[in-house]
C-alpha cells in the first residue's frame, strides 16, 4: 500500500517522499507542484488529460489548481517520489516574479527533462529528509537549490509576470454566481452537503453550475472542495494531536473510515502514517 515515508514541512510549504504502489484519484494542489522520481519503477502522471513520464530523466510538472491523478498499473513496482507543494510566497523570495507560481500556466508544459545536476539534488534532499528529519534547516537550503535550478530549466522565468490588473480583470469577468459558490466553499467547505445544494445556492442548475465553474477555474467544483477539504486535513493531520475522528467529523466524513480513505487517496498515505513521519521532523 501507498505511503509516506517522510514529510517536510516549513515555510516552503510541504515536501513528501511517498513510496507509491496505488494510483492516486483526480485532485489538485493550491500550490505549483512538481514530482521527481527517486528510485524504482518508471511511472506517469495523467496532468489535464495528458499522460507525462516520470523517470530519472524526466519530471512531472503541475500548476496550481491543475488536476492530475496518479497513474499506475496493478503489475508494476512500487516507485518513490519526491513530490514538493511549494508556496508562492516562499519563491517569490528567490525571485521576486516567482510569486507567480500561485497563479495557472507558470510551468508553460507539464514535464520537463531533468540534468545530472538536478538529480543529485534529488537524491541528496531525498537522503536528508530520511537520515536527518528534524533538520529543518538543511531541508529547506536543499529544497530551495532544488526548486531554483528546476525552474531555471523549466520555466521563461524572466518574462513571468504576475499582473494585477489581469488578474483583478479575470475575477471581474467571473460570474457573480460561481464567485458566491466559491465563497461558500471557502468559508466552511465541510458545510457543503452536496454538489446540487451548493448549485442551488448559487441560483444555477447542476448543469449550468459546473459548466461555468469549470469555464472560470479550470477544474470542477468537486476537485476544487476536495482540493480545500484535503489541504485543511493535511494541516490537521500533521500539525495537530486531535483524534483522526474529532478531524473527520470537523471535514464533514460521517465515518472516519471513509476519511481515511479519501486522505489516502489524495495524500499517498494514511492518514496515521502520515503523521508519524511527519512527528519526525520535530525531533
Amino acid at each position: 500500500m501507498s505511503s509516506a515515508l517522510r514529510i517536510a514541512i516549513g515555510t516552503f510549504g510541504r515536501v513528501a517522499l511517498l513510496d507509491m504502489d496505488r494510483p492516486l484519484v483526480k485532485h489538485a494542489h493550491a500550490q505549483c507542484h512538481v514530482l521527481l522520481k527517486v528510485e524504482g519503477a518508471d511511472t506517469e502522471f495523467d496532468v489535464n488529460g495528458r499522460r507525462v513520464a516520470l523517470t530519472d530523466e524526466n519530471a512531472v510538472l503541475i500548476n496550481a489548481w491543475e488536476h492530475h491523478s496518479y497513474v499506475h498499473r496493478g503489475d508494476q513496482p512500487p516507485t518513490i517520489i519526491l513530490a514538493l507543494y511549494i508556496e508562492p510566497t516562499w519563491l517569490g523570495a528567490f525571485r521576486g516574479n516567482w510569486q507567480a507560481s500561485g497563479a495557472p500556466g507558470f510551468f508553460p508544459q507539464p514535464g520537463g527533462a531533468i540534468t545530472p545536476q538536478i538529480r543529485r539534488q534529488v537524491g541528496e534532499t531525498a537522503e536528508a529528509m530520511v537520515h536527518a528529519p528534524a533538520d529543518a534547516e538543511t531541508h529547506e537550503r536543499l529544497i530551495g537549490r532544488l526548486m531554483v535550478s528546476i525552474i531555471e530549466r523549466s520555466v521563461h522565468w524572466r518574462s513571468v509576470r504576475q499582473s494585477l490588473r489581469s488578474r483583478a480583470n479575470a475575477l471581474r469577468a467571473t460570474d457573480r454566481r460561481i464567485v458566491k459558490a466559491l465563497d461558500l466553499m471557502r468559508a466552511d467547505p465541510a458545510n457543503i452537503t452536496s454538489m446540487e445544494a451548493l448549485s442551488r445556492d448559487a441560483g444555477l442548475s447542476r448543469a449550468h453550475f459546473f459548466r461555468l465553474f469549470e469555464t472560470a477555474m479550470g477544474i470542477s467544483p468537486r476537485v476544487y472542495l476536495n482540493t480545500l477539504r484535503v489541504e485543511r486535513a493535511v494541516q490537521a493531520v500533521a500539525n495537530e494531536n486531535r483524534s483522526f475522528s474529532t478531524i473527520s467529523e470537523e471535514l464533514g466524513f460521517s465515518v472516519p473510515a471513509h476519511f481515511s480513505r479519501f486522505f489516502h487517496d489524495h495524500a499517498g498515505s494514511s492518514p496515521r502514517t502520515f503523521r508519524a513521519v511527519s512527528a519526525l521532523r520535530d525531533g
